[in-house]
């Protein structure tokens, strides 16, 4: 897919990229695959804000995606390569030999009329999903699941993928797109090839009124607020922060590590993304 500039006639237009579309196949996503979705506009079960600058936006809905691919030795045909509001990436529309319908993640070079499958033995083809003990090391894969039978949780966005390092024992060494390294059980599933829609990062909105419609709100710099409502705020004129960066609340903003020392996964993490 690639990427498209529009001959501007109002200001805004000189700045946006935008997606030429090119592997839609279709604008009318399968019906008994969505759902409504309720927003909350970064609001928890309290209704507090949990998450700023969130709210509005353009009405969804979701597409049910298999992420677990588990019908095993039933082939499926691609009938559809679709958009997805909800993600960055792409749907592929498969449709089973035994009538049922599932949305997929579109990998790079799946295109409408293409077969995959999924199970033990499948071979290795671009959308086929097997348990990473039969993917040989080397290989790219995405949808990767951390626990059997979960589903994939890793390399889903557009563009992305993992790389098979090595296998050790019942784990396997795997290289993620940001640079960790960290094992996973050989019996996870992972999808062959690289999640399409490449282009996504080089868009360019061009106007605040398109971050709106994607539900972003605005921000305030803290050093544009008064020192009661930001430790960043005060002072004449255009003043330092005097600082390191916080948040409103005053917890440190940039480089402080927010995950738990003890989390049960953690042993898995051969070499972390970030050096120490």
């Amino acid at each position: 897919m690639g990427i498209r500039r529009l001959k501007s006639t109002t200001p805004s237009q000189r700045f946006v990229r935008l997606s030429t579309f090119d592997e839609i196949t279709t604008d009318k996503p399968r019906k008994q695959l969505l759902k409504p979705k309720k927003r909350s506009s970064g609001r928890d079960n309290q209704g507090k804000i949990s998450v700023r600058r969130r709210g509005g936006g353009h009405k969804r809905r979701i597409r049910s995606v298999d992420y677990r691919r588990d019908k095993d030795g039933i082939p499926a045909t691609v009938k559809s390569i679709e958009y997805d509001p909800n993600r960055s990436a792409l749907l592929a529309l498969l449709s089973y030999r035994d009538g049922e319908w599932r949305y997929i993640l579109a990998p790079l070079g799946l295109k409408v009329g293409d077969t995959v499958m999924s199970g033990p033995g499948v071979e290795l083809t671009i959308g086929n999903c097997l348990p990473l003990q039969n993917i040989p090391a080397g290989a790219q894969v995405h949808n990767i699941e951390m626990k059997p039978g979960r589903g994939g949780q890793m390399a889903r966005s557009a563009g992305s993928f993992a790389q098979v390092v090595a296998k050790e024992g019942k784990l396997a060494r795997l290289r993620l797109p940001s640079s960790e390294i960290r094992f996973v059980p050989l019996n996870c599933r992972a999808t062959i090839g690289q999640v399409g829609n490449l282009d996504h990062e080089n868009r360019s909105l061009g106007k605040a009124g398109r971050a709106r419609w994607l539900g972003h709100r605005p921000k305030v710099r803290g050093s544009a607020m008064n020192p009661s409502d930001h430790p960043h705020g005060g002072g004449e004129g255009k003043a330092p922060i005097g600082r390191h960066p916080v948040t409103p609340w005053g917890k440190p903003a940039l480089g402080m590590r927010t995950r738990r020392k003890r989390k049960p996964s953690s042993k898995y993490i051969v070499e972390r993304r970030k050096k120490r």
